[in-house]
């Protein structure tokens, strides 16, 4: 262990014990959770409370193993008054139950940051997820155990020689049968009568429509041959067609049961706020904000109003708003944006706006696109196939009744239903997706729901952001230009370097890698402009030109992020830095190029524009400086055009652009990032096989295709049976299930084999 520890630096682990007992952790600042003592508060986190107890569940997105899992449920050991504690770890959260007579909220949540486990707060931490609806499985679970069990009692009917078997017992299995089919019939089927009884009050017939009558008149049939005529029953079709319908759209559901696709603004704000009112400092709500307040702001929290800056050194990082990685050194007096991220001292603001009237709230309200095209075209084809199929069948049973042979005339009316149900259809479309849904979740692409699919099948130009989404994010390439630095130098520069908040200085520190520091003996964070100290007698800055150099600040600009170091007077050289992009970024944007439009859009400035054109070819549009604004028109202009537009991106200033693309793709960093609305949430690891990840779209849209085609050439052949009253209805009751089994075979057998690329991605 030693070994393995020393050769990766990280021998600094011993040095603990040097310390016993120091508190490791970033002390909090006192008061930063007093607004949990407001009962209103309170009242939006809690799930349940009574006399005594309270039960409230924390999102802790730090949780990563099981010792974290192992101290998170022994909280009771820590603060009195925790009575239980226990992990979902899966969802990263902690469900505690607590004694409000002998704990309040605010400690227990100080509790858990004190250990390092502050629970994420929002303004919408308490609107909870909704407990999980276990009634499709029930339904499903009760119309498979009947279909089977019918099935096998049915047996008799289908394989009995000389009626003998019949005769012994088909009697008694029959009524057998009718009481396995009432809670199929009552329970299992309601949701297609339901949706049946909506279509006919919209006057616009659906599947279910269809699928109802089937049900239905199986049902009566069956009941009418069992009770007047003594004769076959259908209970088995009719709970098989229940049975593979539930089935068909529970797959399509599976994959998105932990995803949240679509988050209010309010998600990603805080709770409270420091407000000065009446010559004191008060929590207050969000919400409750007003014009002209006077509000405080700490180190690393985030502007919850459009604001102006009244007092302090404001360093905001607008990189979640506005997508550019370096953070801005903001004047007083000037407009700070809600949404954007303090990096520093504690800072005043007067609100202009109220949270939700501003810039980031706009932003997140653009007008988006529906979805409802693709669901509106499998509806207006089953309308039209139930209309047709009713018109046949009721001319059908008309005809032999003119005729007056009623044993046909009911032949031809209920075969015509069953074979001709429209399961066939809805399935070659609902377990292709289903099945697909599935393959891409394994993949590390989680869709909203399956119209997203064809969506995707249909795009002609991918637009994607660059900060985080093409760039690992807060990740940067480090060189030196300049004199060379000795050892000693570059301990000197780590030390300073080390007591920065700037990302760019981070990296240096990162790059330098030095084991042994030297102790600093005071220094000054200048925000927006860098850092300067002494140390071991000598005067260290590191920051930009303007501020080491101020001579020669207007000579060679450059729009690479450089930081500039100063030892007593001496300019040894610059440190530049480049952004990494995504391991096999280069191979997926040459893909693309060759399926699809291509643009990048960026929120920094042009520095990385060589290199994006070379990774990317001649043709590709990249285009730097772009407001959440531009991302959001530039979309709309290409769809204007008529181009269905795909575009990916990660943070709230994308949040336009995704809603009003035909297909959004949020970029997860961690199994924890809290994305905005999103058609589909994708893992950072696997956004570079995207392009892939279309390939297998366009794909599935072709098993739809043939799946379709093979439903419609069983319907024409069982109709032109089942019309002329030929097909025995046992018979139809048999094709029904057999043509949904074999739908189901060639979807997923299809689907797989189109997914065995994205399985050897995977792996």
């Amino acid at each position: 262990m030693y070994e393995i520890l020393n050769e990766n630096d990280l021998c600094t682990y011993y040095e603990l014990n040097q310390h016993p007992g120091s508190q490791q952790l970033q002390q909090k600042r006192k008061n930063k959770f007093a607004y949990l003592d407001k009962e209103e508060v309170v009242s939006q986190l809690i799930a349940f409370a009574d006399d005594q107890q309270v039960h409230v569940t924390f999102s802790v997105p730090q949780m990563h193993c099981s010792s974290c899992l192992w101290l998170l449920e022994h909280l009771g050991s820590l603060q009195k008054g925790i009575l239980t504690a226990r992990v979902n770890f899966v969802q990263k959260e902690v469900f505690v139950v607590y004694d409000k007579n002998q704990t309040t909220l605010r400690e227990v949540v100080e509790t858990m940051s004190a250990i390092g486990y502050e629970p994420y707060l929002s303004m919408s931490a308490g609107k909870r997820r909704k407990p999980k609806n276990y009634s499709r499985i029930t339904q499903i679970s009760i119309a498979g155990f009947c279909f089977a069990n019918i099935m096998m009692l049915s047996l008799p009917e289908y394989f009995s020689v000389s009626n003998y078997l019949q005769e012994k017992t088909g009697t008694a299995f029959r009524y057998i049968g009718l009481v396995l089919a009432l809670p199929v019939f009552f329970y299992c089927s309601r949701e297609f009568f339901a949706n049946a009884y909506s279509s006919i009050k919209t006057k616009y017939l659906n599947i279910d429509t269809s699928i109802a009558l089937a049900i239905l008149l199986t049902f009566v049939r069956s009941l009418y041959n069992l009770f007047v005529l003594d004769g076959n029953t259908y209970f088995d079709s009719m709970s098989g067609i229940v049975f593979f319908m539930l089935v068909g759209r529970w797959a399509q559901d599976r994959t998105q049961q932990s995803l949240v696709f679509d988050r209010d603004y309010k998600s990603f704000f805080p709770i409270a706020v420091n407000v000065k009112r009446n010559e004191s400092v008060e929590a207050a709500l969000i919400g409750d904000l007003k014009e002209k307040d006077i509000i405080e702001v700490y180190d690393q929290e985030i502007i919850p109003a459009d604001a102006v800056l009244a007092k302090g050194k404001a360093v905001i990082d607008y990189s979640f708003v506005t997508g550019e990685s370096i953070p801005r050194q903001i004047e007083p007096g000037s407009l700070i944006y809600a949404g954007g991220k303090q990096l520093g001292e504690r800072i005043e603001l007067m609100v202009l706006k109220k949270s939700d009237q501003g810039y980031l709230t706009n932003l997140w309200n653009k007008e988006g696109r529906s979805n409802t095209d693709n669901r509106k075209l499998l509806h207006r084809i089953s309308n039209y196939f139930t209309l047709i199929v009713f018109a046949l069948t009721f001319a059908s049973a008309l005809f032999w009744l003119i005729k007056g042979e009623y044993n046909t005339m009911w032949n031809a009316l209920t075969t015509t239903l069953i074979v001709a149900c429209p399961c066939a259809l809805l399935l070659a479309s609902t377990f292709t997706n289903g099945n697909v849904m599935r393959i891409l979740s394994r993949s590390g692409l989680y869709l909203k729901n399956a119209d997203i699919i064809t969506n995707m099948a249909r795009i002609k130009h991918i637009v994607l952001d660059k900060t985080g989404t093409i760039t690992l994010n807060k990740n940067f390439n480090v060189s030196y230009k300049g004199k060379p630095l000795t050892d000693y130098e570059k301990r000197l520069v780590a030390s300073l370097s080390r007591h920065s908040t700037h990302p760019l200085s981070k990296a240096i520190y990162g790059h330098l890698k030095m084991k042994q520091l030297v102790a600093v003996d005071s220094f000054s964070n200048l925000p927006g402009k860098g850092i300067e100290g002494w140390i071991d007698d000598h005067h260290i800055k590191t920051g930009s030109r303007e501020f080491v150099q101020p001579a020669s600040a207007n000579e060679n600009p450059s729009n690479t992020s450089r930081v500039f170091i100063w030892i007593d007077g001496i300019v040894p050289g610059v440190f530049e830095l480049e952004n990494v992009y995504r391991p096999g970024l280069t191979t997926m944007l040459q893909s693309i190029r060759k399926k699809f439009n291509l643009s990048i859009l960026s929120g920094d400035n042009n520095a990385e524009y060589d290199r994006l054109a070379n990774m990317t070819g001649p043709g590709t549009d990249i285009f730097f400086n772009q407001s959440p604004e531009d991302k959001y028109n530039y979309v709309t202009q290409l769809q204007t055009s008529g181009t269905e537009v795909l575009m990916a991106g990660d943070g709230l200033n994308d949040a336009g652009a995704l809603r009003k693309s035909d297909v959004g793709i949020a970029v997860m960093e961690g199994n924890n990032s809290f994305t905005p609305a999103s058609d589909g949430i994708i893992s950072a690891a696997a956004f570079t096989s995207l392009d892939e990840m279309l390939t297998f779209s366009r794909n599935a849209a072709r098993v739809i295709t043939i799946s379709f085609v093979v439903s419609v050439l069983y319907n024409i052949i069982g109709l032109y049976f089942a019309l002329q009253g030929l097909l025995a209805p046992v018979i139809a009751a048999i094709l029904m299930p057999a043509s949904t089994i074999s739908i189901v075979l060639i979807t997923f057998l299809m689907s797989e084999w189109y997914g065995r690329r994205l399985k050897r991605l995977k792996r």
